[in-house]
């Protein structure tokens, strides 16, 4: 059923929107500044404001801890959230990396696993698709195509990149092909067999089953296709009655086929102004408010230097539990020793005594 649970009015029209994985954050693209709420209170955190036209697309990484944007501005920036929310609110934080080898509007971003230091793939009408690597910055590889790329999107293990062009054909791209190439150049009439062939408009937004075995996506012809990845057969089409602008498939929620499920936590509304400038006045202004990240710079830890601090007490708990776990494996294999001497003596016995029954002379 299609419940309406809240209705929140944002400073402008929203062009791209997105949720960290933790459930702790939304950013929203509006205009060209990016707005970054938190869930559980509707508080604004912050106002980016470092692209030059309208944001297309954002993404988080699979750890929360960075986020993409892109623009019609042509670039890619890469922001790590906890410089974001620690910044004062007067300060306007720098992006980690700013990716601006695309010479057209940014369409769409993805990000793979690991993090910091997982690879991004990045999708332009400059008809390229570029997969970066988040932690240095670098360039790993640009595929050029025949065609303006409007979605991107990455398989579990990062075997394939998977681009939708705007002529409605999908392309696989073999990220572990041989030669390495920086720079490579995909030519449909070559790689025939690494084209689904369906949609009738541009291909809009595509996604990757957990199996790596199933590809969906939309389109602007107003359907939905799943695709089989091996034989680039299309399993099944939805129809929509409009141009279809998102489609992923996600693991549903434990909750989903409950029919007395009810979201744990009120999604409040989200407030226009930025934390700290509203009236003292507003109602539910009073209380705690917990963020993430160090306000003022003094003697106490870093943040850095806190995780360095977890990770080592994790290292030394692991070690522990390792040497414990070989004393433990020690008197186990000298308790396992002890009783294979045992059963061999009783075999002996046991041959011994079978022996004298067999070869006793008869009367």
């Amino acid at each position: 059923q299609d419940q309406l649970q809240q209705k929140i009015i944002c400073p402008g029209p929203v062009t791209c929107l997105t949720a960290s994985p933790n459930g702790l954050y939304i950013l929203a693209g509006v205009a060209e500044s990016i707005y970054l709420w938190e869930v559980s209170n509707g508080n604004l955190l912050a106002i980016l404001n470092r692209h030059y036209q309208d944001l297309t697309c954002l993404c988080f990484t699979d750890d929360s801890s960075h986020f993409l944007s892109g623009a019609k501005d042509c670039l890619v920036l890469v922001w790590n959230l906890y410089s974001v929310l620690q910044a004062e609110p007067s300060q306007i934080p720098d992006p980690r990396h700013v990716w601006s080898r695309h010479s057209l509007p940014i369409t769409d971003l993805c990000c793979g696993f690991g993090g910091p230091l997982a690879r991004a793939a990045t999708a332009s009408l400059d008809q390229t698709a570029k997969l970066w690597e988040i932690s240095s910055g670098e360039l790993l590889l640009s595929v050029l195509f025949d065609v303006g790329i409007m979605a991107v999107t990455l398989d579990l293990s990062e075997y394939h990149m998977f681009c939708g062009g705007m002529d409605g054909s999908i392309f696989q791209v073999d990220l572990c092909a041989w030669p390495v190439q920086r720079d490579r150049t995909f030519q449909t009439e070559r790689e025939n067999g690494k084209v689904f062939k369906g949609h009738r408009n541009q291909v809009t937004c595509l996604s990757v089953s957990t199996d790596g075995s199933l590809l969906l996506s939309g389109s602007h012809d107003e359907t939905v296709r799943l695709w089989d990845i091996q034989s680039k057969q299309c399993l099944k089409t939805m129809n929509h009655k409009g141009p279809v602008t998102n489609a992923f498939i996600v693991l549903a929620p434990a909750n989903m086929f409950n029919p007395d499920g009810k979201p744990s936590v009120p999604l409040p509304k989200f407030s226009k102004h930025l934390h700290g400038t509203e009236s003292n006045d507003e109602p539910g202004s009073e209380g705690v408010t917990l963020r993430l990240g160090l306000h003022q710079q003094d003697s106490e830890e870093s943040y850095l230097e806190k995780a360095e601090k977890m990770y080592a007490r994790m290292y030394s708990t692991r070690e522990k539990n390792l040497m414990g776990d070989q004393e433990h494996l020690t008197i186990q294999v000298s308790e396992l020793e002890e009783e294979v001497s045992t059963l061999r003596k009783i075999n002996k016995n046991l041959f011994d005594f079978s022996a004298r029954i067999i070869t006793k002379p008869a009367k």
